[in-house]
């Protein structure tokens, strides 16, 4: 089971943009699919974003089709979560995961990392 690592988080004012990053630590991304995965306060983790890791095949969640925009650098085997128009609703710990082909069932998750959007 591969261990991931977020990175990219901060303090973005309502209308800005963060990128976030997801790697394996010390190891190829193996998993069929990279999702991302936002966790608010007191609320369950969510889908926001998924990626097929050959193909390059993106899916989104509605909640944030046109403004969210996920990728992945196979030679880099890194994984990023682009967002832009930032909402303070998009306020929570982001987390990446590997995933099946279903896109159901995700095994190997990272320590997450804190978006907080506010002026």
């Amino acid at each position: 089971q591969v261990q991931l690592q977020e990175s990219g988080g901060g303090l973005v004012q309502p209308g800005g943009s963060l990128t976030l990053s997801c790697a394996p630590s010390g190891s190829a991304f193996t998993n069929y699919r990279m999702g991302w995965f936002p966790q608010a306060p007191g609320k369950e983790r969510e889908f926001v974003a998924t990626i097929s890791w050959r193909l390059g095949q993106p899916l989104y969640a509605d909640s944030v089709k046109g403004r969210f925009t996920i990728s992945r650098d196979r030679a880099k085997n890194t994984g990023y979560l682009q967002m832009n128009n930032l909402k303070p609703d998009d306020t929570a710990v982001y987390y990446c995961a590997g995933g099946d082909t279903t896109g159901k069932y995700y095994n190997s998750w990272g320590q997450g990392t804190q978006v907080t959007v506010s002026s």
